[in-house]
């Protein structure tokens, strides 16, 4: 498969294995992978919203979630990175930094160690930063983050995209890139605005 057109800044580049695994053999364009995208994204939303349990905080959870989100496009959606990545832990770290994160996630919910807004903000840079799949990080950790934030506070998602396209090259998403590599420097500030807070 080759996917036609420039990825936006941030993105992660497939490597040929990762791409031969897109279902859909006729796709040739960004546009029309994002159409798809997006489509089994909004599937999956609806999934998310009619399950009566759920733990975002439960490594399983969070691999089926990707699954939900893009499975009907990728073979591999919910399966842990098994490549080097431009971002991302060695793909030999991947399992165990999950369970760091959502155990560290699950201690500032229960313990208030930051506003709802920070941990949320805190829970989705780590997850960006680990990497855990070949592709569609940012869109699995935006909407978990935003389970986080209801689930585990009872607080209402973030707009992460403001009205603006977080798949296209614009000035929201170029502030969303900016925010996560000051992050991972260790400047959490630009991230907190970003989202809110």
């Amino acid at each position: 498969m080759a996917v036609l057109g420039r990825a936006p800044d941030g993105a992660t580049p497939l490597d040929p294995d990762e791409a031969e695994g897109l279902k859909f053999k006729h796709v040739t364009t960004r546009a029309e992978l994002n159409a798809l995208e997006q489509a089994n994204i909004a599937s999956g939303l609806l999934w998310l919203g009619r399950l009566r349990r759920r733990d975002i905080l439960q490594d399983a959870f969070v691999r089926r979630l990707h699954l939900r989100l893009f499975g009907e496009v990728w073979r591999w959606a919910g399966q842990l990175r098994r490549t080097e990545k431009n971002i991302g832990v060695d793909p030999r770290d991947i399992a165990v930094q999950l369970r760091m994160l959502l155990d560290d996630a699950r201690y500032w919910s229960a313990h208030h160690t930051y506003h709802p807004l920070e941990a949320a903000a805190r829970f989705h840079h780590r997850m960006v930063q680990v990497h855990l799949f070949p592709n569609g990080n940012g869109r699995h950790a935006r909407i978990a983050a935003d389970v986080y934030l209801r689930d585990c506070f009872g607080h209402k998602p973030i707009d992460w995209a403001a009205g603006a396209d977080l798949l296209r090259d614009n000035a929201r998403r170029d502030q969303y890139i900016a925010a996560l590599r000051r992050a991972d420097a260790g400047e959490v500030g630009p991230l907190l605005s970003f989202v809110g807070l």
